[in-house]
């Protein structure tokens, strides 16, 4: 009976064998014929120590070629053990009702397969297999994402929504996709309209830089497609992209600073609704919210466990609410062209409360106003914010205001002052439109998936202004004098990132001597987080 032989043992045969025949026939050594003279002379010990040099060389890298095979062996045996481990998990998971317990490792208290019967096509074969599936998961997981790259290197983040609105209006509105002011019906309106958008839909761009001094610096961007309609067939469902917030911060342990164009600090709060993205809920009828150019500072000091003072001051772009001259050049607005920014300071204390926010806090604005001819207008305004958790399932929120000339930031319909006649005579006095407003929610979350939000707003201009100037004259006859608005909305987290939404909207706006006009708005909302 043959018996196999292992290829290392052959080979360390072979290397063996070659040496010592080598040093049988060698003359001069024990088994060869003796020379004539018992005395060996120099040339026959000059040639056996450059013999036994050879040896010495030969059994050096006989040894060298032993270990490299029994390492090769023991690593051909490691992988072995792996691929077979691989086959037995693939095994049990081809079993109905089981699932594979590891990745492909064997477990505590599995016996290692032996390593005696390897047989290489099997080996062969679960190499293949087990490239094979890398390969795969690779490419799953490239499909599944896609990682954004920066010009500059630095890691970038891609958010957003994509949001569609069906939306059912009864009654005379500004705009029917989003409306915030009740009009009145005209001769050619119908009772009202249904049609559906996805001009909200928002898209966000964030980039993490570099450490300044200690600070962490980021960059952020968002953008929406509200920004109007192209001169097309069709084009009302081809909306132009529009510019939201773009702003640089950097942020070190307790203080931050803030460049670019953001949400007013002095009135940081929003009603939740998925109707009104584009523009916040409750927008001209008690929100102020413009997104406006500004520089601000923030620093907060820690006042308990787990509360802080948060004390926040900055420069704003003096905005009033007029319309571009023009589409392509920008000329100033009467806050510009007084030659100083707008002021503005907030001081915030917060803290957390059933995991919910805790805030109240206070808040100050300045402009100076110049609509020519030396007609000055100071424009100010107070403001206060609170969320307040009522339990663990409840929340209360809203904010207050109480201003003058306060167009620029969404009061009073975008309207900062009056005036009597046209602005390029002299005679026509301006007077900053005093006004008042606010609104408040609440807020009830039975689980983390779902809520429910209630809230009301309302923004009033001051009716002793209005009855300065004459009716005669179409620059004050027709302006709102009072915007309400109200509404109820649920909103569920189908998925964590799958948004489902209705809301119920009722809007009553009162005019200069006219009736107050009504409008009832219903909202589905189907939005996609990424």
């Amino acid at each position: 009976m043959r018996w196999p032989v292992h290829p290392a043992v052959s080979k360390v045969w072979r290397l063996c064998a070659v040496p010592l025949f080598f040093l049988a026939v060698t003359p001069g050594v024990e088994g060869a014929p003796q020379a004539a003279s018992n005395v060996p002379s120099s040339d026959t010990l000059q040639a056996l120590e450059q013999r036994i040099d050879h040896l010495t060389s030969a059994l050096n890298a006989l040894s060298a070629e032993v270990k490299r095979s029994h390492q090769e062996t023991q690593e051909l045996r490691e992988e072995l053990d792996a691929a077979r481990a691989q086959l037995a998990v693939l095994a049990k998971a081809e079993q109905p009702g089981k699932l594979p317990a590891g990745s492909g490792t064997v477990s505590a208290g599995e016996p290692k397969p032996d390593a005696q019967t390897e047989d290489p096509q099997v080996t062969a074969g679960l190499n293949k297999v087990e490239e094979s599936q890398e390969l795969l998961q690779a490419k799953v997981n490239d499909q599944y994402q896609t990682k954004v790259e920066s010009a500059s290197k630095y890691r970038v983040k891609l958010s957003g929504i994509a949001l569609l609105n069906i939306f059912g209006n009864h009654g005379a509105v500004d705009t029917v996709d989003l409306p915030n002011i009740a009009r009145a019906r005209g001769p050619l309106d119908s009772t009202g309209s249904v049609g559906a958008t996805v001009r909200q839909s928002m898209l966000g761009l964030e980039v993490f830089g570099p450490e300044l001094e200690g600070a962490k610096t980021r960059g952020e961007l968002q953008a929406d497609f509200f920004g109007g309609f192209p001169g097309t067939v069709n084009g009302t469902t081809t909306g132009l992209v529009r510019l939201r917030t773009a702003k640089m911060s950097i942020v070190w342990n307790r203080t931050s600073i803030v460049a670019g164009q953001d949400a007013l600090f002095f009135s940081p709060l929003s009603p939740t609704s998925l109707a009104s993205l584009a523009d916040p809920a409750l927008s001209y009828s008690g929100n102020l919210w413009t997104w406006t150019p500004q520089v601000r500072v923030e620093h907060r000091v820690p006042v308990t466990e787990g509360s802080d003072l948060v004390v926040t001051a900055g420069v704003l772009d003096s905005l009033t609410g007029e319309l571009p001259v023009g589409l392509y050049y920008r000329q100033p607005q009467a806050g510009e062209r007084s030659g100083q920014p707008a002021y503005a300071a907030r001081i915030a204390w917060s803290a957390r409360a059933w995991k919910q926010p805790l805030s109240f806090g206070a808040g100050s604005y300045y402009a100076r106003q110049d609509w020519g001819r030396g007609r000055k207008v100071d424009a100010w305004a107070a403001t206060a914010a609170w969320q307040v958790p009522l339990g663990r399932l409840f929340g209360f929120s809203g904010e207050f205001y109480r201003g003058r000339a306060l167009g620029g930031l969404g009061a009073a319909e975008g309207r900062s002052v009056l005036f009597s006649g046209p602005l390029a005579l002299t005679s026509p006095s301006v007077r900053g439109l005093n006004t008042a407003g606010g609104w408040t929610q609440l807020k009830f979350s039975p689980t983390e998936k779902l809520e429910f939000n209630t809230a009301f707003g309302e923004d009033v201009p001051y009716a002793s202004d209005f009855s300065r100037f004459t009716v005669s004259t179409s620059y004050v006859a027709s302006q709102v004098s009072r915007n309400q608005s109200g509404f109820v909305n649920v909103i569920y987290h189908l998925r964590s990132n799958l948004l489902l939404s209705a809301e119920y909207r009722k809007l009553w706006t009162s005019e200069r001597y006219e009736t107050q006009n009504q409008a009832d708005i219903i909202n589905l909302s189907v939005g996609v987080l990424f």
